[in-house]
């Protein structure tokens, strides 16, 4: 669990991605790919793991996925009334 104010180190995705070939590739250790890329070998074996379960290149990036940004504003509007309305109409039921 992170501490507060704790740095984390910022790994490009280049070399998250030759740690994963050289692991599936070559068969390196994770103990020894964390000390030559600076990560705890945890990290290695999540990277890992992601890798095998996505099977994709972008997967390694950090951060949340992409939205849909075709979507309009005004179409999103109308799934949430049709949400409440649902919910609405499930709320009654119980009662």
């Amino acid at each position: 669990m992170a501490k507060k104010g704790q740095k984390f180190k910022k790994v490009p995705l280049e070399k998250r991605l030759e740690a994963v070939r050289e692991k599936l590739d070559v068969g390196k250790s994770y103990s020894y790919l964390g000390k030559k890329y600076g990560v705890s070998w945890h990290t290695v074996n999540s990277w890992i793991r992601i890798y095998r379960r996505d099977r994709g290149l972008d997967i390694l990036e950090k951060g949340r996925p992409k939205t849909d940004k075709n979507v309009s504003y005004k179409e999103r509007y109308e799934i949430l009334k049709k949400y409440r309305d649902y919910l609405k109409e499930v709320d009654q039921e119980k009662k």
